[in-house]
């Protein structure tokens, strides 16, 4: 997959979505992950409990790593505890866990109170979304690697859709990181309690906005010129050039195919010290 590695956070961010088809493309095709995809359109339907899921540990593997979870895949006992608790029971383990990515995976796989059989597994655009979700987080943490900027912007792009509140912004890390850069709101912000700090982003921004993919857009060239210029991140015109021509078809004995985007140039009008005032 391409390397954002050593460019500015916006020209990150386009050839990203440029070549984004293609990564996806590339990412289904690694050796690994064609297994783990393969093995989870044969076996899903027929895994019956959360005690078979986890037992699975290729299916388990690939849904954890579609939810980001990969860091978490050894600890098979607390996860199999949290999808057999009832979310129903404000005591249940997964409405008392702190991560949100977990309580995302036990709302989609939906299993049945007490870990039960999950009508979805037998769906098959369920199968698909979760295929399509998978390829989507591993393109993205392979992307992120090399760039923390992107990565951070790119996480925001890929959830904004899904945002309805600030309490969702806040209880993430890379969109509460992503928000309080863009709109100028110190770090220390997260000391204060959770009502002051929704009030002072209510002030700022229109959450209703990130409906709009132009208000999406426009955070985003504002938060990579602020991160860039915060963090000192820059990168030749000879580099970008150079990922330019080399954003391509990769892999197996294929050809570079040269591609041709149109970056403009990212200022914005937004410095790091007009941004804090």
């Amino acid at each position: 997959m391409i390397s954002l590695g050593g460019i500015g956070t916006q020209v990150a961010v386009k050839l990203f979505d440029a070549t984004r088809d293609k990564q996806l493309d590339l990412a289904a095709n690694d050796a690994l992950n064609a297994r783990q995809i393969e093995a989870f359109k044969e076996r899903i339907g027929d895994i019956k409990s959360a005690k078979e899921f986890v037992a699975d540990t290729e299916v388990y593997t690939f849904v954890m790593r579609a939810f980001d979870l990969e860091d978490q895949i050894f600890g098979k006992a607390m996860i199999r505890k949290t999808l057999e608790s009832n979310s129903d029971e404000s005591s249940a383990l997964v409405n008392r866990l702190s991560n949100p990515k977990i309580k995302d995976m036990y709302d989609t796989l939906g299993f049945a109170p007490g870990g039960g059989r999950s009508f979805n597994f037998n769906r098959t655009g369920w199968q698909d979304e979760m295929i399509d979700r998978f390829k989507e987080r591993v393109v993205l943490n392979s992307a992120g690697e090399d760039n923390e900027g992107a990565r951070i912007a790119l996480e925001f792009k890929s959830k904004a859709s899904e945002i309805n509140t600030w309490l969702d912004v806040l209880k993430d890390e890379d969109l509460g990181s992503f928000m309080r850069r863009a709109l100028g709101v110190p770090d220390e912000a997260i000391a204060v309690d959770l009502d002051r700090q929704i009030a002072l982003f209510e002030q700022k921004f229109d959450i209703e906005k990130l409906k709009d993919p132009a208000e999406v857009d426009k955070l985003v060239s504002r938060f990579s010129a602020i991160y860039d210029a915060v963090e000192g991140v820059s990168s030749s015109s000879s580099t970008v050039l150079s990922l330019m021509q080399g954003a391509v078809s990769i892999g197996q004995g294929s050809t570079f195919t040269a591609i041709t985007i149109d970056i403009p140039t990212i200022t914005g009008g937004y410095s790091a010290s007009s941004a804090y005032r």
